[in-house]
């Protein structure tokens, strides 16, 4: 296999440094959903947000009562805390 194109370098860099935003997004997404969703959807569902919150280091003992309330309202705000947290700055470009 060749080498990476700049172009690909770049798309791939980028990809890991907005690691945390994809998360965060893919969060919001999840409470829409759990909020429709019922039965064996509703736990993958939920399966999948305590993915997305592990990742953007969410200590597990939350992780595990959100689950355990299986309410969607408190992932919600566990959200809103995230987004009002400030950001890291990003890195500048190489």
């Amino acid at each position: 296999m060749g080498r990476r194109l700049t172009y690909q370098e770049r798309k791939i860099r980028d990809y890991y440094r907005n690691q945390s935003a994809i998360r965060l997004q893919r969060l919001q997404e999840l409470v829409s959903e759990l909020y429709l969703a019922e039965g064996k959807k509703r736990q993958q569902l939920w399966r999948w947000a305590a993915a997305a919150m592990a990742g953007l280091g969410v200590p597990q003992s939350r992780i595990d009562h959100l689950i355990a309330t299986d309410n969607p309202a408190y992932l919600a705000n566990l959200v809103k805390e995230l987004l009002e947290k400030p950001q890291l700055p990003k890195q500048p470009e190489d």
